[in-house]
């Protein structure tokens, strides 16, 4: 069986917006992983450099997670929610 290639597609600097993030595209059937600096979340520091996360997502899955991240940062995804 063959490994996963993981893509980052966005790199955050709020761990409760990865978490989101994280969310909205496992909703969608989607493998998500969060990678941050070993020392930075040991310390608990998310801010600047260190703060940062990525999210990643497997390669087969990287068109359509930036067309869903589109959609979400743009508002798009509010208009198709059901009333």
């Amino acid at each position: 069986m063959e490994k996963p290639n993981w893509v980052e597609i966005k790199k955050i600097y709020d761990s409760v917006q990865a978490e989101l993030l994280r969310g909205l595209l496992e909703a969608q059937g989607m493998q998500v992983l969060l990678s941050q600096e070993g020392a930075a979340r040991a310390i608990g520091i998310n801010v600047g450099a260190m703060g940062d996360t990525q999210l990643l997502v497997r390669s087969e899955d990287e068109a359509a997670a930036r067309e869903l991240l589109s959609r979400y940062e743009s508002g798009d995804l509010e208009n198709s929610l059901p009333d």
